[in-house]
């Protein structure tokens, strides 16, 4: 009797052990009919889970080659950088009236965007600021033959009827002649306008504001978060409306006229709202405006050195546009930068605050800025030696001609192009 219940328990071990290796692959046995399961089993079969691969918009990695990585936030180059770059673009654009000079720098402002553009919601803020440009264009047009242009010409395209004005409106007049020469001079003016903010749109497009607010000093955080937020409302506006619009065209509404831009708008208002009183409650929960016990001398010597330093750059910068400041323009700049500096660095100490992953400024970031600031520099010297070249005159009517060595300082432009890495977001 023995024996057989040893015989038993090992049959009943045997058929657990099938058992639960059956249940471990997912399998169900087939029980014949008269036998039964030993009461330490179950037949319940385990669930089973599918895994499916993470959807991405990176391509996939072939057969033998590594996965792609994602980019790390020390290859990114600094904001800073393309905001100097794209500044110098601009000081350039004020430089010159040539409309090929121009058109030029405007063509290497589109390209270094298109290549290096990232892949973020501030980043479609370039072509509003294309649209702005082109409107600015068109205004200045419509000034030149509503108001007229003080530029003589000869050729007449159209005369329009002279509305009197009283005597004290001296030097205004509303219609009268409309000439090539004065259109062809209010086109050169309006171009130079338009490459300006063009410029400016390029920093949006390539600089993220909240990595620049980040890299601004202590003295200048207060002052710097209201200038992102005011830079950040024209392109969260702009993705409003292109997302609404998208919406409506979608639902077979329309989204052009008098009647879509009012109930498109209503939509844009309640967001910019929306998103302002988060970010008042952000700052508020992060403590945003605390600031430390600085003594009183400290805050006296710190509000000095600024505001002297200030009047003191004002003063040089005077002093070096003008014949009779040649002697001390520049040490009163240099003193006023030193004392501003200095006055920054005082003030820096009633922030509190830290930085989390700062940008580095590294050798990629110097070769930036700088293609941009010898752009502005070799403009401006070609400026002063040749001023025909990058003023073009509308009397008499002649084509304008394409410098070559100023032509190719704008080409410097391009090197960001090449140089600056790939930002993904």
């Amino acid at each position: 009797m023995r024996r057989n219940s040893d015989n038993s328990d090992n049959s009943d071990n045997s058929r657990i052990k099938q058992t639960a290796a059956d249940s471990r692959r997912g399998e169900l046995r087939e029980i014949p009919p008269g036998e039964t399961l030993p009461s330490k089993t179950w037949r319940r079969e385990p669930r089973r889970t599918e895994t499916r691969p993470i959807e991405s918009d990176a391509p996939s990695a072939q057969a033998g080659e590594p996965a792609p990585r994602q980019q790390r936030r020390g290859t990114s180059l600094h904001p800073g950088a393309w905001w100097l770059w794209s500044l110098s673009l601009g000081t350039a654009a004020t430089r010159t009236t040539n409309p090929l000079l121009l058109a030029l720098l405007i063509a290497t402002s589109a390209y270094v965007v298109a290549a290096r553009r990232p892949r973020t919601p501030t980043a479609q803020s370039y072509s509003a600021f294309a649209e702005l440009a082109l409107a600015v264009i068109v205004i200045r047009l419509l000034f030149a033959v509503v108001l007229g242009s003080p530029i003589p010409g000869t050729h007449v395209l159209v005369t329009l009827p002279e509305v009197p004005l009283p005597h004290w409106a001296q030097g205004i007049r509303l219609g009268g002649r409309v000439t090539t020469e004065g259109l062809l001079f209010a086109l050169y003016d309006g171009l130079k306008l338009a490459t300006l903010l063009i410029c400016v749109g390029a920093a949006n497009a390539l600089a993220n504001p909240a990595r620049l607010l980040k890299s601004l000093p202590g003295a200048l955080y207060e002052t710097g978060v209201a200038v992102v937020v005011a830079l950040t409302f024209a392109p969260n506006l702009i993705a409003d409306v292109q997302r609404l619009r998208a919406a409506r065209r979608l639902r077979g509404r329309p989204d052009h006229g008098v009647r879509g831009l009012l109930q498109v708008g209503l939509p844009v208002l309640e967001g910019a709202l929306e998103r302002s009183v988060s970010l008042a409650a952000a700052m508020d929960a992060r403590g945003y405006g605390r600031t430390a016990d600085v003594p009183a001398p400290v805050r006296r010597t710190t509000a000095a050195l600024t505001l002297g330093g200030l009047l003191g750059v004002c003063a040089g910068t005077y002093g070096l546009l003008t014949a009779e400041g040649g002697r001390y323009g520049l040490p009163m700049l240099l003193a006023g930068l030193a004392a501003a500096l200095a006055g920054l660095h005082l003030g820096s100490r009633r922030s509190l605050r830290t930085r989390y992953r700062p940008d580095r400024w590294d050798l990629r970031a110097w070769l930036v800025a700088g293609s941009g600031a010898a752009v502005a520099a070799l403009l401006t010297l070609a400026s002063a030696h040749d001023p025909g070249a990058l003023h073009p005159g509308v009397v008499p009517l002649v084509a304008p001609a394409l410098p070559l060595w100023p032509a190719a300082a704008v080409l410097l432009g391009l090197l960001p192009a090449f140089l600056a890495p790939q930002e993904t977001s």
